[in-house]
């Protein structure tokens, strides 16, 4: 079972590692971290984690499982072909094609999500819908015709890790995944959305994006 998770620049560490931390309990599961080249650190976008590539992009050209990371780096490395044609490439092996995040940019750039319904990080709506899909506020979209799973924001990776898990073993194994991670989230507030947060909170968040 050979999944695949790209790295670039300035993408959202959590976007990736929680769904590594329920998907390498998988069966005979190979992770591999594909990035410009083996043994490069690939920075985080805040600029304090760094990841290593286990594998050069070039060198991988097939998948069972690739998940695409969002982040800041996902909106401006929509306009790198040679990223967008990997992706390409590599979806047409693929058992599932994943995003988390702004993740669904890079997916919806090349080209894999016209006329679908699709999810992303909230402020990202706009340019998700640019390339062709329609949003919808879903924790998690799946397309099971075209292989394809999509996560919301950051923390909904873990929800698309047991979901795929699920599909690709069994959902007693899922199960069984989310407890050996004690996943029970019980949030002290309830303002994850934007349909839920209060006025406060958004103005604040305006002003530390800002």
């Amino acid at each position: 079972m050979r999944l695949v998770f790209p790295l670039f620049d300035g993408f959202t560490a959590l976007d990736l590692v929680g769904p590594y931390e329920i998907l390498r309990m998988l069966p005979g599961a190979e992770i591999v971290l594909a990035g410009e080249r083996a043994g490069q650190a690939v920075p985080d976008g805040v600029g304090g984690l760094s990841l290593v590539a286990t594998h050069a992009r070039a060198e991988v050209r097939a998948a069972d499982v690739l998940l695409v990371p969002g982040g800041p780096g996902a909106r401006r490395d929509v306009d790198d072909p040679a990223l967008l044609e990997w992706i390409t490439a590599v979806h047409a092996t693929t058992r599932w094609t994943a995003s988390v995040c702004t993740g669904a940019l890079l997916l919806g750039a090349a080209g894999l999500l016209t006329g679908k319904t699709a999810t992303t990080h909230w402020s990202a709506v706009r340019e998700l819908e640019s390339y062709g899909a329609t949003y919808t506020p879903e924790r998690v979209v799946t397309h099971p015709g075209d292989r394809l799973i999509i996560g919301a924001g950051v923390s909904a990776g873990i929800d698309l890790a047991l979901t795929l898990a699920a599909e690709l073993t069994s959902p007693v194994h899922a199960q069984a995944y989310q407890l050996g991670l004690e996943y029970d989230p019980r949030p002290p507030y309830d303002a994850g959305s934007l349909a839920k947060a209060p006025a406060e909170a958004k103005a604040l968040l305006a002003v530390v994006d800002g």
